[in-house]
């Protein structure tokens, strides 16, 4: 396959242009959008883009690249010292938030490599490498909420995060709730509680006879 290659700087405004478009449009359209069109909303030429990329796929890769760290930053919770389970249960808080919008079209991440259906391409390199942190997140959390087998908790919060993305897609409206909700209950299951968190006043010792 085709692998991510640049012959400029990062960072140029030519590049940015073309990265920026990139990601709006294989997100809104997919990533069948070509060459002519991609570059026309861009405002750049052809031979610009190819002296930036060598393919239409290292463009792909590339925006994703780009684009991701932004994707999970706003999906992970602030270091702000809330309990394992309420930072998972944040990021299903902001899945039902972006399901809800009117341009909500799934995981960027699973969007494209749905589309490409090829494990070796390298924008789906890039997004597992992506999923791959979410799946870190949470087994992190796990670990850090008690859970018997946190590395399975995880992969099953991957799999409650990307179907339920995959389910608002195709009802085409937002979650009501039952992405959160299947959270929880996978949490419940695993023993992760917030708990309290304080400590209990000590028992008066028993008055002498």
């Amino acid at each position: 396959m085709t692998q991510v290659t640049s012959t400029a700087t990062a960072g140029s405004p030519t590049r940015d242009r073309l990265l920026d478009a990139a990601a709006e449009l294989f997100y809104r359209e997919g990533v069948g959008v070509g060459v002519e069109a991609l570059c026309r909303v861009a405002g750049v030429s052809k031979r610009s883009m190819y002296q930036l990329f060598d393919s239409k796929d290292g463009v792909l890769a590339a925006s994703l690249e780009r684009s991701a760290p932004a994707y999970l930053a706003f999906l992970l919770p602030p270091d702000d010292g809330r309990p394992p389970r309420d930072r998972v249960l944040y990021v299903f808080e902001r899945l039902e938030e972006m399901a809800a919008r009117p341009d909500f079209r799934g995981c960027p991440l699973v969007a494209v490599t749905a589309e490409l259906k090829a494990p070796d391409h390298p924008a789906s390199v890039v997004a597992r490498r992506g999923k791959d942190e979410l799946t870190a997140f949470f087994r992190r959390e796990a670990e850090r909420g008690g859970a018997g087998d946190p590395e399975l908790l995880a992969r099953q919060l991957t799999v409650a995060f990307d179907g339920s993305g995959v389910r608002a897609v195709m009802q085409g409206r937002g979650l009501d709730g039952l992405a959160l909700a299947t959270a929880t209950a996978l949490l419940t299951a695993a023993g992760v509680e917030n708990g309290d968190t304080t400590t209990p006043d000590e028992p008066e010792p028993e008055p002498s006879a």
